[in-house]
């Protein structure tokens, strides 16, 4: 059963280069590889050098730029691609979501498949048998939420799989948290469709040895039937070795699955099934193009015991006794993820609850399938952990979603540690080697030991149930010595798994960190064995060479092709606002390739890919550019080129969403607000840039001229006229301006209804640009409600515009004219107690965040910003409408929260409010509308605002609700702007709307 694709609208938006107008011209080196590669596969072909730098990296430490990028349609064109390559004797490397950490996905001169595109269909699921037969470029959770009507899913669960791919979960052999429980991927792949390096095709299978189809499989002479011949071969020759070597642990991914391709099946015949070959294989065996699945049944319910210890061995030392109980998952985070995560914006309330004084914490879940009672089984672990004295405090967690709060902050664990500040990061090259659980402690031990003879630390997470810990050591790659120091920690920590009988890799497999030790792993037999199933799948060594196997005459070391090199260097510009200590080039650098930004079914990041799913739409794709940008990599005037700045820049909406969705914090609308503004300081600043950034003017204008302003966009030819001239969309709704300004009307009604002398609060209403001259009724609403419980309200004088639209416009100096002007007229103010509220969220935001920037070392600036709050915010926290009587509204709502607000942690508040109001309130996880300002008027983004927000649009048609709310302006009007719809109220007019009259 085929799946659409849920957000990819080829009837409205579909993005490329062309579509842009910019000749994408193929770099010369591999323009005739390109040329035929055209010529004879159906998706996309690009070899340009923003092509090379986008592809260049992935979740790892590592960089090299491919020759280019193929998108292919379907398996026709993959054999195609790879085909083409052979001839011009070009590597080839499959890639998924690029969230691999041992650098596979990424290598110099090589044709990438980005198999995520196109070929990310369900094809079928049958959950009779507890199977699903799925595309490589299905993402997991996409897959599991497609199960889930039949309580299945799919068993591996690697903390990236809201945007980690199926293909790259096999060509990694992933597993997750819960290996405990299922074991790794190789255990549930059972069929696969794999294209060879001479472009044919395999079905791989389980097949009865010397049986006729045995026999029918290898009596060609083709590249399928020689490789059977000599994985057969190779098993049988080198049994004793396989049964030496191989390490006896729940995970164990490193070099080739030789252990595990010949066994027997349920009734005892010898089979052999390649599948478990290509499985962990990297990519260097084959490119996987279809696969299918066994699936495990879903528990109904599960529940979590968190347990705290004072000291990371002790933890350590508990873990083989936690296994001893009926256990799903057994998860470690040491008390540097709890620090990191405290003071992350976005995970802060998850790492809350977490007890002062803990150094490590044992996280057990359990399930329904494995336990009757969850209360009785935690009793019985907190009889032995905490009665006895190893763990000092126990959380618990029955409610799904207080476990999902435990979740996310485990999760978080890798991205949050690369956000450390200054060049020294705790990178990863070592940090899934795996022993037995009963050895951990004193491996723990013995690592420090490494550490503390390199003169560094580490931090300790991930899975100790597997005894797989993910140990990060903290370096400085840019600098010959900490390049030195990884190189030599790897050789004493891989000495040191041998030790314990461990495996170099547990779970990220060996890539380019791993694959020089996997001779010191597994000896010289089985090495060359490696090499002989390797030149049998691949004679000419084209797919993804120098992973997993290596020849003496290209030998693999971990050091070289990192993308922060001893010689790697950046321009640290000069700025109009403030980036911290580290700068602007840290912020870009902050970056690590996980790419969160590539989800694409929850959270508020990334607008843009979500709707086009086109890497340099997503934050990494923009971050990876700049990085290029100011490192040399593109040329020194490459960022002032049209191109950069529409490609990268001018497509970033600046929802903020990566502000807190991206666990390191690559605040891109703020980057892109600087380099804009560089840029007009270079180019000088256009006329619908300069219109939009004093649309404060205009509306006030507009609003004076009212009616016949509001008359002049409907005459004939006048919207025509307004895209030709202004480049604004003629599909576009115009603001409509009132002629009552917000401010005329509170001034005719004589002012604040509630005397100061007799005010609970003081509150300023800030008469935003749009709610004082277009929609007047929020401005209203806020300040009936806020009257109606016992504040004193004034409209302030003196203020100007909040500053966002010239700010969104990189129009800086502007944006801190406007600011000074603010601060200046509200600081006596604030200084006096009174409160600063909004009904526009990104004007609130302007003042909360921005100003911060535009002003940084100006006191007033942070008095005046900690007293600004949106109008729902305000309430909420002071909890004014407690003293509020509502009537009983019978009324459903879902809501739609403001992305700049979500980027603070602020959109809550609305559904708390309007909750108590009596409202039933229903939250849809929703991220940008694509309006973003004035981004959703321009006409050469209207396309792609509509694909933005019918993402939005399908979330609200599906919901039960009676009717939809949103406080931005933006969102109203995008939301407004479909045919046969009105524009929703603002929550605040909902709540003034149910007081008691």
């Amino acid at each position: 059963m085929a799946v659409e694709d849920e957000y990819y609208d080829p009837a409205g938006f579909e993005t490329s280069v062309d579509a842009l107008g910019h000749d994408h011209t193929d770099v010369a080196e591999y323009r005739a590889l390109a040329d035929d590669l055209r010529e004879t596969v159906r998706g996309e072909v690009d070899f340009d050098e923003y092509a090379q730098v986008l592809y260049a990296t992935d979740g790892s430490i590592y960089q090299a730029r491919p020759a280019g990028v193929v998108c292919p349609h379907d398996i026709e064109d993959v054999r195609a691609a790879v085909r083409v390559a052979a001839d011009h004797d070009t590597p080839v490397i499959p890639r998924g979501a690029g969230s691999s950490l041992a650098g596979q996905a990424v290598g110099p001169g090589c044709v990438v498949l980005d198999m995520t595109r196109h070929m990310d269909s369900i094809l079928d699921a049958d959950p009779d048998g507890q199977t699903a037969t799925v595309e490589p470029g299905v993402v997991q959770d996409h897959l599991d939420d497609h199960l889930a009507e039949w309580d299945l899913k799919f068993a591996p669960d690697p903390a990236s799989s809201n945007r980690a791919t199926i293909g790259g979960g096999i060509g990694n052999n992933s597993t997750g948290a819960h290996s405990v429980r299922y074991g790794i991927t190789d255990a549930y792949t059972e069929e696969l469709r794999v294209v060879l390096a001479d472009g044919s095709l395999t079905h791989t299978r389980e097949i009865v040895l010397d049986s006729p189809e045995w026999e029918s499989v290898t009596s060609g002479d083709d590249r399928e039937a020689e490789l059977y011949r000599e994985v057969r071969s190779l098993v049988e020759e080198n049994a004793d070795e396989i049964e030496a070597k191989y390490p006896t642990l729940k995970r164990s991914v490193s070099g080739y699955n030789l252990q595990k391709v010949i066994y027997e099946n349920d009734i005892g015949e010898e089979v052999i099934n390649l599948s478990k070959l290509f499985v962990g294989a990297e990519g260097t065996l084959g490119v996987i193009v279809e696969a299918t699945l066994a699936l495990v049944s879903k528990p109904e319910t599960t529940a979590l015991a968190l347990y705290c210890f004072d000291d990371l061995v002790d933890a350590m030392e508990a873990v083989p006794e936690a296994l001893d109980f009926d256990v799903s998952a057994v998860e470690l985070m040491d008390d540097e993820v709890f620090r990191l995560a405290s003071e992350s914006t976005e995970f802060a309330e998850y790492a809350e609850p977490i007890p002062e004084g803990t150094a490590a914490a044992l996280m057990l879940e359990f399930d329904s399938e494995l336990c009757d009672e969850f209360e009785d089984a935690i009793a019985a672990t907190n009889d032995f952990f905490v009665e006895n004295g190893a763990a000092f405090d126990v959380l618990e967690a029955y409610l799904p979603d207080e476990q999902a709060d435990i979740w996310k902050l485990r999760k978080a664990a890798i991205p949050l540690l690369m956000s450390l500040e200054g060049d020294p990061k705790p990178y990863p090259f070592i940090e899934d080697a795996t022993v037995p659980p009963e050895e951990l402690a004193v491996y723990v031990q013995e690592f420090e030991a490494v550490l503390d003879d390199h003169d560094t630390s580490a931090a300790y997470f991930a899975h100790a149930g597997s005894g797989t810990l993910h140990i990060r050591p903290i370096l400085n790659l840019k600098e010959g010595e900490g390049i030195e120091a990884m190189h030599s920690i790897s050789e004493d920590v891989t000495s040191l798994v041998l030790k314990h009988n461990g495996a170099f890799s547990g779970e990220h497999g060996d890539g380019l960190a791993r694959t020089e030790f996997n001779p010191k792993m597994y000896g010289d037999q089985l090495w060359s064995a490696f090499q002989d199933l390797k030149l049998a799948a691949d004679p000419d060594r084209r797919m993804n060479p120098g992973k997993v196997v290596y020849w003496d005459d290209d030998p693999a070391d971990m050091r070289e092709h990192l993308r922060y090199g001893a010689d790697y260097a950046s321009l640290e510009p000069r700025t109009e606002m403030d980036f911290g200590e580290d700068g602007f080039s840290h912020v870009v650098e902050l970056c690590n390739g996980c790419g969160t930004c590539r989800q694409t079914d929850s959270d508020t990041m990334c607008p843009t890919y979500r709707a086009s799913k086109e890497e340099i739409q997503a934050t990494r794709g923009r971050a990876n550019m700049l990085r290029a940008a100011i490192s040399g990599e593109l040329s020194e005037e490459e960022m002032y080129s049209e191109r950069f700045q529409e490609e990268v820049l001018d497509l970033c909406v600046g929802c903020k969403g990566c502000m807190s969705d991206c666990p390191t914090g690559v605040d891109m609308a703020k980057l892109k607000a600087e380099v804009k503004h560089d840029y007009h300081e270079r180019e000088g600043t256009g006329l619908r840039e300069r219109v939009f950034a004093n649309i404060d003017s205009l509306s006030a204008l507009g609003s004076a001229l009212a009616p016949l302003s509001n008359w002049g966009p409907k005459l004939p030819g006048a919207r025509a006229a307004m895209e030709q001239t202004l480049g604004i969309a003629a599909e576009r709704e115009l603001p409509h301006f009132e002629r009552e300004s917000l401010e005329k009307w509170f001034d005719a009604r004589g002012g604040s209804k509630v005397p100061l002398a007799d005010a609970e609060a003081k509150v300023l209403l800030f008469p935003d640009t749009y709610t004082n001259y277009s929609n007047t009724k929020p401005g209203k609403a806020a300040i009936l409600t806020l009257e109606a419980a016992g504040v004193h309200v004034e409209i302030p004088d003196g203020v100007v515009s909040s500053g966002r639209p010239s700010y969104s416009k990189g129009l800086l100096d502007l944006a801190r004219e406007r600011a000074e002007t603010n601060v200046a007229a509200l600081e006596s103010y604030v200084t006096d107690d009174w409160s600063v509220v909004f009904t526009e969220p990104s004007d609130a935001v302007m003042f909360q965040d921005e100003y911060l920037s535009l002003l940084p070392d100006d006191e007033a600036t942070h008095r005046v910003a900690s007293a600004a709050y949106g109008i729902l915010e305000y309430i909420d926290v002071t909890r004014l409408d407690e003293a509020i009587e509502f009537d009983e509204p019978q009324e459903s709502i879902s809501y739609h929260g403001h992305c700049n607000q979500k980027a603070m942690n602020k959109d809550h508040h609305a559904v708390g409010v309007m909750r108590r109001a009596g409202y039933a309130v229903e939250p849809l996880d929703t991220g940008c509308c694509g309006m973003a300002g004035s981004f959703g008027y321009e006409a050469e983004h209207y396309q792609l605002s509509q694909a933005i927000g019918n993402i939005l649009f399908r979330q609200v048609e599906q919901s039960d609700a009676d009717g939809v709310v949103a406080p931005g302006t933006s969102c109203r009007t995008q939301l407004g702007d479909r045919p046969g719809e009105s524009a929703p109220r603002h929550p605040i007019e909902k709540v003034a709307l149910a007081i008691a009259r």
